[in-house]
């Protein structure tokens, strides 16, 4: 498995267009908004089909997206291979 959490910063005015966009990328769910900052919150995660870097090129293209920041990143690849 493997997961991020987005920041996505757009005009305010064009968040239902915005959203609506995210909400149609494999793996990307909203989590919150702040029209005062421009942000929306969203995490994305792998499935069939598809990996996380697909959808996060994929917000990152999204139209009337400003820019993206990677606020978290995680996978659980190589952890049954650790020892205890």
């Amino acid at each position: 498995m493997k997961i991020a959490s987005l920041v996505v910063r757009a005009m305010p005015a064009d968040f239902p267009e915005v959203k609506s966009s995210l909400g149609k990328i494999p793996g990307c769910e909203l989590h919150g908004a702040s029209i005062e900052t421009g942000k929306i919150i969203v995490t994305v995660e792998d499935g069939a089909g598809w990996s996380v870097t697909d959808s996060i090129l994929a917000v990152n293209m999204t139209p009337k997206v400003h820019g993206v920041t990677l606020a978290y990143e995680y996978t659980d690849e190589g952890l049954e291979t650790l020892e205890a």
